[in-house]
């Protein structure tokens, strides 16, 4: 059986950086994944740059879970390994449901690029009260590979054979 096609569903995103470091000006990652969306239809509802803290990080994703226009969360920093690195911790027991395959298919495809550097990455996705969210690793490359290989496909209702955007509705009960 043939899975009918659904229409282009126009999703609102937030975008973080996290970085102690970067503007708006420098910031490489936000900038692609601002344009990423943008170039595939979707909507930037806000974008952020915030500092390593994990209280204030965490502060933001609680703000954009709450709101009912914010379809999606992608940041991009802190999900390194050193002691600063804290944006998985941040998010640590708002994800209700894991998406353990975007970091497992990301690290995969990431080996080709950086080989077992790939282990020092701590990407991850989730659901937290119907928003989905994507942790990537600061790297500009990293975003690429994300963005391109993984998160856009999933975030178009058109992508067959299947897709998160099309589970938003019955992942939110509507």
């Amino acid at each position: 059986m043939v899975k009918k096609s659904m229409p282009f569903v126009v999703l609102n995103a937030t975008v973080l950086t996290v970085s102690d470091t970067r503007s708006v000006e420098s910031d490489t990652s936000g900038n692609l994944l601002v344009q990423r969306l943008e170039q595939a239809g979707h909507r930037i509802a806000e974008r952020k740059i915030q500092r390593d803290e994990c209280a204030q990080i965490r502060a933001l994703f609680e703000r954009w879970i709450k709101d009912p226009i914010i379809d999606v969360i992608i940041t991009t920093g802190g999900t390194g390994l050193t002691q600063r690195d804290v944006t998985p911790e941040a998010v640590h027991g708002l994800i209700t449901k894991p998406i353990p395959g975007f970091g497992e298919l990301f690290r995969m495809l990431s080996y080709d690029d950086i080989g077992t550097s790939t282990i020092q990455s701590r990407a991850e996705a989730g659901i937290a009260d119907g928003t989905l969210i994507f942790l990537l690793p600061g790297s500009t490359g990293a975003c690429e590979l994300a963005m391109d290989k993984i998160i856009i496909q999933q975030l178009d209702a058109t992508h067959r054979p299947c897709n998160l955007t099309e589970l938003l509705p019955r992942i939110r009960h509507e």
